[in-house]
């Protein structure tokens, strides 16, 4: 139960009467997840080991309709990592304002993980990372160009703690990742798809098109394709047994908790069973995971809005975190809500609703039940053949069938936007609109191809788009159908030439075939790998032409035994941040 932190240590002999102490030195004490005793206690000591102890993840990422992910080095062990996080403690607002008041609470997980929290940002305190969605990010780096904590903390100290740019939810999570391993508390980065975002804390997220499918960017509420939280283990003297155990924590900006940036934390076990009214941040969490989808139509003109559609499943699928000594995903979606569509599952949503007071409360923003009943004469879906490709044309087809048992004549208006990763629309791609005529129960298929010239210049780092079509059925209710596409970067390969041993030097190529049809540029490897080589290596690659392969070595003089991960991301005028990992048993 001690405060953790650096002391120091100093010896007295009581034989040589009263000379003063000599010192020692100095230790630094953290948290101890395998002593029984300690909040942050967790019996399983392979999760101790995946948990506290490993330096590698795994982030999940792109939509719910397909996953990927990329590696990341947390580095907690790494050379002034302990300093830097004990120096973000004594920074917080909380020390500035309350040096004593702070340092007694530092033997409480749950007070540090909520003050670490605010810190990893930089809203407020002069934290960590300066968040940046907007897709431009002159002045700094692209979130996505980062592949470990270590570089983001070192620069922090070495500017002076100055906000390192730029971050978004998986920095600000991988970052937390690392400070909170790092001081003992057992920490792991999961990622929610299709993510609310509930700015007004109704449950609900409202979503707005205009007349030609556009995805207007006018709503405080959006939907994240995904997002990246925290979950830290220890105990919640202050709820009870029952809600101890893994705990949110969210160190992206969204809203202020308590008038600051800050988020946890909050009990999952708290939002499982629906017990808003727990601290802390659990309506956020709740609604992150829970929320029901409003989807309007709105004519900027009279400002009218009118409900499309209302969706109570599509919000927090496939939940996912690292597997505990393997590189696999696993889902965790069942430990935060009970089975989409179940009784059980809108018992425990209208017990939220009742404990934040929403189910007697009048809204008048709320569509009324005759909207939210109201059915569709047509269905419409986008069917994706495979995995769409940076550089390759995309082809999708737009599916849609007739309900009713007398003809439809349906007015169709198409867009696809390139967006960031929380779906904000940055730049439009491509539009069109056609007119057809549907058969009783008849079913069409509309080819749609989107060409590599047409997306190549708008495409964001997220390399996302939106694809949306609004159809307008005469004499019935339109019918909104949208696809989020995420593309894939091409492939590169990393190849060990023989065998890894410590202090000897072993050869490392990366190979990349550029796929396109013209030169590719500016091409630059970033290599990294704790016990494999120190800090980060940049290597300048040839530009190449259409089809030419490039083959880049480099020396690794490996300074440790065992498996060892080495992370490689390459990035090129066409091709930003291509990622991959290679696992080295040296």
């Amino acid at each position: 139960t001690a405060i953790i932190g650096r002391y120091k240590l100093s010896v007295q002999s009581t034989a040589s009467g009263s000379s003063s102490p000599t010192s020692l030195g100095t230790f630094v004490l953290l948290f101890n997840p395998w002593s029984s005793g300690d909040d942050v206690f967790m019996p399983n000591k392979a999760e101790c080991e995946e948990y506290v102890l490993e330096e590698f993840g795994i982030i999940f990422a792109g939509n719910k309709n397909h996953i990927s992910s990329f590696g990341w080095n947390f580095g907690q062990f790494q050379e002034d990592i302990l300093n830097i996080c004990l120096s973000m403690l004594d920074r917080s607002l909380n020390y500035r304002q309350d040096p004593d008041t702070d340092v007694s609470h530092r033997n409480d997980p749950k007070y540090l993980g909520r003050v670490l929290s605010a810190m990893v940002n930089a809203n407020d305190d002069q934290g960590v990372l300066l968040g940046n969605w907007s897709g431009n990010y002159e002045g700094g780096k692209s979130p996505s160009s980062w592949t470990g904590s270590v570089e983001i903390l070192q620069s922090w100290k070495k500017s002076g703690f100055k906000p390192v740019k730029y971050g978004q939810c998986w920095v600000f999570a991988a970052v937390l990742t690392t400070v909170l391993r790092c001081l003992g508390i057992p920490t792991r980065a999961i990622t929610n798809f299709s993510s609310a975002h509930d700015a007004d804390g109704n449950l609900r997220v409202d979503e707005f098109y205009d007349a030609s499918g556009n995805h207007l960017d006018r709503a405080a509420d959006s939907i994240w394709n995904f997002h990246v939280w925290n979950e830290s283990w220890f105990s919640r003297s202050d709820l009870g047994p029952s809600y101890s155990g893994w705990q949110v924590l969210d160190a992206t900006p969204q809203e202020e908790s308590e008038g600051i940036y800050q988020c946890g934390p909050a009990s999952r076990h708290a939002i499982k069973e629906g017990e808003v009214d727990l601290d802390y941040d659990c309506p956020f969490v709740f609604a992150e995971v829970n929320a029901d989808c409003m989807y309007w139509n709105y004519d900027p003109a009279t400002r009218k809005k009118t409900l499309i559609f209302s969706q109570s499943t599509e919000i927090g699928q496939f939940i996912s975190t690292k597997a505990v000594g393997r590189d696999d995903r696993v889902d965790v979606t069942n430990d935060y809500k009970y089975e989409e569509g179940s009784k059980k599952e809108r018992d425990i949503f209208k017990k939220a609703r009742k404990k934040l007071g929403l189910e007697d409360k009048f809204d008048p923003t709320a569509p009324t039940q005759e909207e939210i009943d109201q059915k569709p004469d047509i269905s419409g879906k986008f069917k994706v053949a495979g995995p769409f490709e940076v550089g390759k044309d995309l082809s999708l087809t737009l599916v849609l069938e007739n309900l009713q048992s007398d003809a439809k004549t349906v007015h169709v208006n198409m867009t696809a936007w390139s967006t960031v990763y929380t779906r904000r629309p940055v730049h439009e791609i491509w539009k069109d609109s056609i007119t057809v005529t549907l058969s009783p129960k008849e079913e069409k298929q509309f080819p749609i191809k989107i060409s590599y010239t047409e997306y190549q210049r708008q495409l964001t780092t997220d390399k996302m788009i939106q694809v949306t079509a609004l159809c307008h059925v005469e004499g019935g209710i339109q019918v909104l159908v949208q696809r989020d596409i995420t593309l894939d970067n091409p492939a590169i390969d990393i190849q060990v030439l023989g065998e890894a041993k410590v202090n000897k030097e072993v050869d490392v190529e990366v190979i990349f075939t550029n796929p396109i049809e013209a030169e590719v540029m500016d091409c630059v490897l970033h290599i990294q790998g704790n016990d494999l080589l120190r800090g980060i290596l940049e290597i300048a690659a040839p530009q190449l032409k259409a089809g030419e392969k490039s083959t880049t070595k480099f020396k690794l003089t490996p300074f440790e035994t065992g498996p060892k991960h080495l992370l490689v991301n390459f990035s090129c005028d066409k091709f930003p941040d291509i990622k991959t990992f290679k696992v080295v048993n040296v």
